[in-house]
């Protein structure tokens, strides 16, 4: 059974911009912007589906914005 590019696309950059943000977090913390704090299991937990979540809703946005562009792309070098 195939999967849809669109599928594979927002698979990708999900797991790239979730990548990014744990980057991002860390480097925070490493300059001194924050001080980090122990969160505990059930903490740790709940910010790492944070960081998923939010990484799928800028996929999805990616996603639509880059298949949407290909569309149109196609659209209009057909007419």
């Amino acid at each position: 059974m195939p999967m849809k590019l669109s599928l594979a696309v927002m698979v990708a950059l999900t797991v790239l911009i979730a990548i990014g943000l744990r980057w991002r977090e860390e480097r925070a913390v490493h300059e001194g912007q924050r001080k980090p704090k122990r969160l505990g299991l059930i903490g740790g937990f709940k910010a790492k589906a944070n960081r998923y979540v939010t990484a799928a809703a800028l996929a999805a946005v990616a996603t639509i914005a880059i298949m949407g562009g290909l569309h149109w792309l196609r659209v209009l070098q057909q007419g």
